[in-house]
């Protein structure tokens, strides 16, 4: 039952793939079928094999049993060990180590073998293929019989490819995400701009149009890219007469920020109040809402329920994207009570095609530590089992908190979004009940507040009720999202501590061309310090942050290691912007697979392609571990399986 080696790449024909994005038709990966026998089976050999079945069977099982042979314990067994067996598939990169297993010793190998939704086994095709076939019965592997015994499929993949795990974005927002595609706010390049994407999205959906109540929701607008330079007002909105009257509410791209009709306003002005600790309100003269809040002030705003198929629509939508772009994972931060619930639903009808890590929202008004509120569907993708607080806003609309004043602001320092002593009573709290805690934190003075907290929780962690291991926060693996300026001290605190950096790198190249006009000179090279994070102990995890950024993961991967834009450039050159915070492909790689899986208690089921853990893997059309940068981003995901099953492209 020897297997032929898959035919060197060289010597077959195979379909390029090309430079345009890649589609869901066509092959993209040509399967090595074995040859089969071909001739009768001599009669000879028939009658040695059934001689053998007869054999065992009457060593092993009892005689009145081999009058209903289809029925009998022996033939079911092996017809179960045949079918499953046959079920398998390899994934090869044929006479090269193509597969990066992203294991503990950073492995390449030449093949890994999918059963069912799990890997069954890694490495070179020989070995693979030996190992497969000495798991049939073993009456099946000797001649004639042998000649009946199926034979391991086999996919190559393509010379240039390369195999990887499973992708994950560690910072997401998926059904923001949905509803940013629906108005595509983002290419508004000035207030009108954006007001004439809405007037279209409305005009162009008849269930909107012909009903004036419909709220009209969106994301992505921008204020830093309009000639205007100042926050839009409702009455931006109402100047447009098919949006006027409607209630509307639109997301600035950082989500830091709504923009609202006056509709909005008008039914929620008896609860809005004069000020709101952590947040703004934008006001006229005479002291009235003109249509925009920040940070805190949202929650001002009550928000339209959604039904299911709303959220079902918004959700596929990021789906559909997120498998095309070679992501099998999500950690979704900070869902809202509503959306954690249509996920869980998701979950429970098996409906989430997605591993979705979930980021309970923290409402301090409204909280509860109960460790029976925590999800763990991790076989119908759904987990949660963290809180999410925010510490402050951010540095794109002056919300950081920071000990010193903005450099191109003296007369702020920005804003906590939550009370210090807050933090200090709830954090401890919620891991001494077994939460992860994860906590938005942009600049210098929120992230130092909050390693307080964490580094208070672990000083009381007898008094608090819960035996942390080795009394270190690793334990719970807290988490700083974002951790985006720090001090050099909370650097090497944070490692200390065991805290994870979750941290986005498309952020770096975004942030980079305002950043050093907004924090001066000096201070500027605690921003993005990924490298010295790194050094301190810490551990990185990567993400996007999307909709704020493009889902991309190969972005984030691109920026990490180059902190230049697409196209080479940076305010310090083509040399990177602070180069020496550049982390390397390997820690890229890792940050996009198995430092996620780690950040979200799954290192031992998802993160990298070793024996036993579950089938999610992509196939990439070039090595991005070793093509030049500039060719990275060109790279095309060929084919994406989670659960051994392929979601995007073929195999």
């Amino acid at each position: 039952m020897a297997q032929k080696r898959p035919t060197s790449v060289k010597q077959v024909e195979k379909t390029k793939p090309s430079d345009a994005p890649a589609s869901r038709e066509g092959s993209v990966l040509r399967e090595n079928r074995p040859a089969t026998h071909e001739g009768r089976l001599p009669w000879g050999g028939l009658a040695l094999g059934i001689a053998v079945v007869a054999a065992i069977a009457l060593t092993t099982y009892t005689w009145p049993t081999i009058w209903d042979v289809e029925n009998s314990a022996f033939v079911r067994d092996t017809r179960s060990q045949i079918e499953r067996l046959s079920s398998s598939y390899a994934v090869c990169t044929p006479g090269r180590k193509g597969v990066y297993t992203v294991d503990a010793d950073n492995a390449r190998v030449e093949c890994i073998r999918v059963q069912g939704d799990e890997i069954a086994d890694v490495g070179d095709f020989d070995a693979v293929n030996q190992r497969w076939t000495a798991e049939m019965p073993w009456f099946l592997s000797a001649y004639p019989i042998s000649l009946w015994a199926p034979e391991l499929r086999v996919k190559e993949v393509d010379e240039d490819s390369i195999i990887v795990p499973g992708l994950t974005d560690s910072h997401c927002h998926v059904l923001e995400y949905g509803a940013f595609k629906l108005i595509p706010l983002e290419k508004g390049k000035s207030i009108p701009d954006v007001v004439k994407y809405v007037r279209n999205y409305i005009m162009n959906n008849e269930e909107i149009y012909g009903n004036m109540s419909k709220p009209v929701l969106g994301w992505g607008w921008d204020h830093t890219t309009w000639p205007e330079k100042r926050f839009p007002t409702a009455a931006d909105l109402e100047a447009d007469p098919v949006i006027r009257g409607r209630p509307v509410i639109l997301t600035s791209k950082d989500g830091h920020a709504i923009w609202v009709s006056q509709r909005i306003i008008d039914e929620n002005l008896a609860h809005i109040p004069d000020e709101v600790p952590g947040g703004v309100i934008f006001r006229d003269a005479d002291g009235k809402p003109t249509g925009a809040f920040l940070d805190s002030a949202q929650d001002v705003i009550a928000k339209p329920s959604l039904t299911d198929a709303d959220l079902r629509k918004r959700l596929m939508t990021a789906v559909r994207d997120a498998h095309a772009f070679g992501l099998t994972s999500v950690h979704d931060a900070a869902l809202l009570p509503e959306s954690l619930a249509f996920f869980k639903r998701q979950a429970e009808a098996d409906a989430l095609p997605l591993r979705v890590f979930g980021m309970k929202y923290f409402n301090e008004d409204d909280w509860s530590d109960d460790a029976a509120d925590m999800i763990d569907a991790f076989d119908q993708h759904l987990v949660s089992r963290s809180i999410k607080i925010f510490a402050d806003g951010a540095l794109r609309t002056g919300g950081a908190a920071l000990y010193e004043p903005y450099a191109d602001n003296p007369d702020s320092r920005g804003a906590m979004r939550i009370d210090p002593a807050l933090l200090q009573k709830v954090i401890p709290r919620f891991m001494a009940n077994g939460w992860q805690v994860n906590v938005h934190a942009i600049g210098d003075r929120a992230n130092g507040i909050v390693l307080d907290a964490f580094e208070a929780a672990l000083a009381n962690a007898s008094a608090s009720g819960f035996a942390l291991v080795n009394a270190s926060a690793s334990a719970l693996r807290p988490r700083l999202e974002h951790a985006q300026l720090m001090t050099d001290a909370d650097i090497k605190r944070l490692g200390k501590l065991g805290v994870i950096a979750s941290v986005q790198p498309t952020h770096v190249i975004d942030d980079m061309w305002y950043a050093e006009d907004r924090l001066g000179p000096s201070r500027i090279r605690g921003l993005y310090a990924f490298r010295s994070i790194l050094d301190a102990g810490a551990r990185i995890t990567l993400g996007s942050d999307f909709p704020v950024e493009t889902m991309n993961p190969l972005a984030g991967f691109y920026a990490a290691i180059t902190r230049v834009t697409y196209d080479g450039r940076s305010p310090q050159g083509p040399g990177g912007w602070f180069p020496s915070q550049k982390l390397t492909r390997l820690e890229a790689l890792r940050g996009l697979t198995i430092d996620p899986a780690y950040a979200s208690f799954s290192e031992d089921r998802v993160g990298s392609l070793e024996k036993g853990k579950k089938a999610d893997f992509v196939v990439l059309s070039r090595d991005i571990m070793s093509v030049p940068v500039e060719e990275i981003m060109g790279t095309k995901v060929l084919a994406t399986a989670l659960d051994g099953r392929v979601v995007y492209g073929k195999l």
